[in-house]
């Protein structure tokens, strides 16, 4: 293993001597995948569990597979009628389909993952959005249900003209077609016509150019409707042959990925990327992260496969941290790569000395291809990384969409970003309007700080979303639905504070003089009327009027505040420990709090009870 590059500002700044499009010619992400099968043609590319159990034998691709079966995926799509500015929607589980038909729609259209855990009025609202003509959906299971979700927004879908009936052996039955009664709409086996195609050329190559649009990606917006994220075929290739780099002095690797195939970090990292660097992805069951058994095994795969790393969301790398190695040899196991959602720094700290590995925590969303920092090997605590090559971050004081003040060294304000990552914007003009800053800056929406030496630190969001276990929740789809209950005045939805999760959504709500409404009359009204499962609220707490800031808007921090300390009492009183506590937001550290100790033998257990909350907390013995 030979030293890694591109750990310190100098190292980047040195590397970017180099022209963009010297360092990094290839513009489109086939062209990487077309590279990778050249060069390791028969070797594994992807391995695909279908159980997660011990004994499985996995379903293997490869790179010369991958390759090939984009091809003829790509060749599919035009013999349908796709052309290059139409979307093609995957209402998929993880399957070993995926990857081949995101890279196939992007070379005849569009792709356009779709997260199926979606209402089915959100699932529309994305298709649409996307102007989608093709759908690919799994076939009719009893262990995915996606073909009923199908069914029910086929009507409100008239543009569509064909979808894809994707099997997968072990959940489907490949020998059964399913029928769409009252509409004229193509239904194409898509194994079997698959395999019909040349595998070796495109049938009707098209002109791409690294601006040409590849994806289309839903992400959670602040208007309570799906925003659509504009990725490049540009983009797509800047972080492949960034993988390449920052992989070169590691060689090969292998990792597992549980991570869901319409999110970002799948797709670019897990996918384009690894497969750029000649890397071996091990999907882990259509339900990922989600699949008991794959929790229950994971250290099993990790010794099995041999793998060096993989990607979580904090509350997976909760529930593993309840696992037992056991007998396993997880030694090639170097690194966790967390994201998505805050991490805490004192569980982050004991499951790195328990399990003797690196976790790491980069900085990105799915506007810019997943990643606007990335961690060295090395790395201040608290950090989130160095900028990547080419790219630039910015912390600057905002008044609407123009800059008031650019911040100075540990001093915090919001990130802008802008580099060969940063999206082509956002596909309905009006979701771009408060987007962009001085033109070509992405207003990420978050806050933070750099330091002398390049690295960024995160403290908090100018942006309202919930984040719960890495599921970007809009408070207004909580909002809405509130505010229109004949009892209520006015309701604010925040992140509560959750060991698990990391935040779950609640709401604070005023109510009308005299009501006799109560919070769990309003939580079984919610659990009807919000759209969105993982947006209903876990508790609602009636108060008599809302903090205001002095230009007359709710001043929201003051009720995570107020709900962080409550949730930190209510544990602590869970447990018999006697104290007080008290929060307060930090403009370096972000949430903070102190609790104070009537007995200080409870000091150390206090720490460690309360070690899983994404806050920074002080415990100190009363005087």
């Amino acid at each position: 293993m030979s030293k890694p590059i591109l750990d310190t500002l100098p190292d980047i700044e040195a590397f970017e001597q180099t022209p963009l499009q010297e360092q990094f010619p290839v513009q489109t992400a086939f062209e990487l995948i077309e590279q990778s099968a050249a060069r390791y043609g028969d070797d594994p590319a992807l391995d695909f569990l279908l159980t997660g159990r011990r004994d499985e034998i996995p379903q293997t691709l490869s790179f010369n597979d991958l390759a090939s079966i984009t091809r003829q995926t790509a060749n599919l799509l035009s013999s349908l009628g796709l052309q290059g500015n139409e979307a093609v929607s995957l209402l998929l589980p993880i399957l070993p389909q995926s990857h081949p038909l995101i890279l196939g729609s992007q070379l005849a259209g569009i792709a356009n993952p779709i997260n199926p855990l979606l209402e089915p009025g959100h699932i529309a609202e994305i298709i649409q959005a996307a102007d989608a003509r093709i759908i690919a959906c799994l076939a009719p299971s009893d262990h995915v249900p996606l073909w009923d979700k199908l069914l029910h927004i086929l009507p409100s879908l008239p543009d569509v003209h064909t979808i894809l009936v994707v099997h997968q052996p072990g959940l489907t039955d490949p020998c059964s077609m399913p029928e769409i009664p009252g509409r004229d709409i193509r239904l194409v086996d898509y194994n079997v016509a698959v395999a019909e195609q040349d595998s070796q050329s495109l049938n009707q190559p098209r002109p791409l150019t690294a601006d040409t649009i590849a994806a289309c990606f839903h992400t959670g917006g602040t208007t309570g409707k799906p925003k659509i994220a504009q990725l490049t075929h540009g983009n797509m290739a800047y972080l492949g042959q960034l993988s390449q780099v920052l992989n070169s002095h590691l060689g090969r690797q292998t990792a597992l990925c549980g991570l869901p195939l319409f999110h970002i970090f799948g797709v670019i990292i897990l996918g384009i990327g690894a497969f750029a660097a000649g890397n071996r992805i091990v999907l882990m069951t259509p339900a990922g992260f989600r699949n008991p058994e794959v929790i229950k095994n994971l250290w099993h795969h990790v010794a099995r496969f041999r793998a060096n790393s993989f990607a979580a969301v904090p509350t997976v790398l909760t529930a593993l941290a309840q696992v037992p190695v056991g007998d396993e040899d997880i030694s090639s196991l170097a690194r966790i790569n967390s994201g998505a959602a805050p991490l805490s720094p004192a569980f982050e700290q004991r499951f790195e000395e328990k399990y003797r590995l690196s976790v790491t925590n980069g900085y990105g969303m799915t506007e810019t291809t997943s990643l606007i920092t990335r961690p060295p090997e090395v790395q201040p605590p608290g950090s989130v990384g160095l900028r990547l090559p080419y790219s630039r971050v910015r912390i600057v004081q905002l008044n609407g969409t123009t800059v008031s003040k650019t911040c100075t060294t540990g001093e915090s304000g919001v990130v802008l970003v802008k580099g060969p990552q940063v999206f082509a914007g956002y596909k309905a003009d009006s979701d771009n309007a408060q987007a962009w800053i001085e033109e070509s800056w992405f207003n990420t929406g978050d806050l933070g700080y750099m330091d002398e030496q390049g690295f960024l630190y995160l403290t908090g969001r100018a942006k309202d979303l919930i984040i719960r276990g890495g599921h970007n929740i809009d408070p207004e789809l909580i909002e809405e639905p509130l505010n229109l209950h004949p009892d209520v005045i006015t309701a604010t939805a925040v992140g509560m504070p959750d060991p698990y999760a990391g935040e779950l959504p609640m709401a604070f709500v005023v109510v009308r003089p005299g009501s006799t409404v109560t919070a769990q009359t309003l939580l079984a009204y919610c659990e009807e009327n919000v759209s969105e499962r993982a947006a209903v609220p876990k508790r609602i707490e009636i108060i008599d009027a809302m903090p205001m800031t002095a230009v007359g808007k709710i001043f929201r921090p003051a009720l995570r505040q107020q709900i962080s300390a409550a949730i930190l009492q209510e544990h602590l009183e869970r447990e018999h420990i006697n104290a007080m506590v008290e929060t307060r937001f930090d403009n370096k550290k972000g949430m903070t709090a102190t609790v104070v100790l009537q007995d200080a033998a409870r000091q150390e257990e206090t720490r460690s009870l309360l070690s899983p909350y994404n806050i920074d907390i002080t415990v100190s013995i009363e005087n």
